[in-house]
């Protein structure tokens, strides 16, 4: 595939500043791109490299220098590289069919256009919309609903009665609708809680391989529409996440914890149970959030405090083995000024 910088600058809504007609066949990065291939420049620190590298074009900023360079200036260089890489890349599946080897079961509903790999086993009940890829080891549990344009890969398993929005992407390995972690203590055993709920991730969202969002106990477990999570993240039982948040690795939420809108989750942040984090709030890398919290903001630390806060305590923290000492001798001083005044008093 052959684009014009016209053509391209249309398609991510920039302006052209160079030659429209340049012809561009693919992207590149800024160290090691090739004439022919269009480089983006985010970041103002890496502007040297543009004046050395053979890119055809660069994706920048309104202002920033561009050496000679063909330029589509941008208000968001890296949404509009991310939207040109897309169109050079088109990862459209062709429909291919119910493959040999894949079991479905007589009593599965199919939509059009689907391709179901060999090894997929799709169990009585599931519902399956169209244009959906099942890859190889997927399993669909008696129930189970996938809505269109859904894509899962390879080893991916949808418990029994859960609903899958449109437009979906889980990745390999993970499990959605696993039992919740629930037990009552009886003496020295526990006795497992029944977890009879589903899990509902709704249209547009995206999960990375090895996560897990388990049941809920009796209704639903929800991840918002647009929202997308990393990979190995824990989501317990009747947890709800809401719309168009972002959830990093190794992140684990527990059970019956409701997540606002536009939260972002840095990696491995920890969540204690049945708690409220309201909207637009960023939770700092392995933040632990102990309590609710409801005002918008970036927040840092265990127990997770604003950002700044936390930042004035980590320098203090830093300096506790010299404040010690201090201390230290501030109490050999003082015990030996209350000596001595003693004995004058004595006298």
């Amino acid at each position: 595939m052959q684009l014009t910088l016209k053509q391209i600058a249309e398609h991510v809504g920039g302006r052209v500043i160079g030659d429209p007609d340049a012809q561009v066949s693919g992207l590149g990065s800024l160290d090691n791109a090739v004439e022919g291939e269009i480089i983006f420049l985010a970041n103002p620190k890496h502007a040297d490299k543009v004046r050395s590298s053979r890119a055809t074009a660069v994706i920048m900023p309104a202002g920033a220098n561009c050496y000679g360079k063909n330029v589509i200036e941008t208000k968001n260089p890296h949404l509009a590289f991310a939207k040109v890489l897309a169109l050079f890349h088109d990862q459209t599946t062709h429909f291919k069919g119910v493959m040999e080897g894949a079991f479905v079961s007589p009593e599965a509903a199919l939509g059009r256009d689907v391709t179901i790999y060999p090894g997929v086993y799709i169990a009585a009940g599931v519902t399956i919309g169209d244009r959906v890829v099942l890859h190889p080891g997927v399993v669909l549990y008696e129930g189970a609903s996938l809505g269109d344009d859904v894509t899962l890969h390879a080893n991916v398993s949808i418990r029994e009665r859960c609903r899958i929005g449109s437009r979906v992407i889980i990745h390999n390995g993970t499990v959605i609708g696993s039992d919740g972690f629930g037990y009552v203590p009886e003496g020295k055993k526990h006795f497992k809680i029944p977890q009879v709920g589903i899990v509902v991730i709704e249209d547009d969202v995206e999960i990375g391989a090895n996560s897990t969002v388990d049941r809920a106990t009796l209704d639903i477990t929800r991840i918002g529409r647009g929202t997308k999570i990393d990979n190995l993240v824990q989501i317990g039982h009747n947890c709800t996440i809401g719309e168009d948040s972002v959830i990093v690795s190794q992140v684990g939420i527990s059970g019956s914890t409701t997540i606002g809108r536009n939260v972002t989750i840095g990696g491995q942040a920890a969540l204690a149970g049945q708690l409220e984090v309201g909207d637009n709030i960023v939770l700092a890398g392995r933040a632990g959030v102990t309590n609710d919290m409801k005002e918008p903001g970036v927040f840092s630390g265990l127990p997770a405090i604003p950002h700044r806060d936390w930042l004035k305590s980590s320098i203090i923290f830093t300096k506790l083995p010299e404040m010690k000492n201090t201390v230290a001798k501030l109490e050999k001083r003082i015990a030996e000024l209350e000596k001595q005044i003693a004995s004058h008093g004595q006298q």
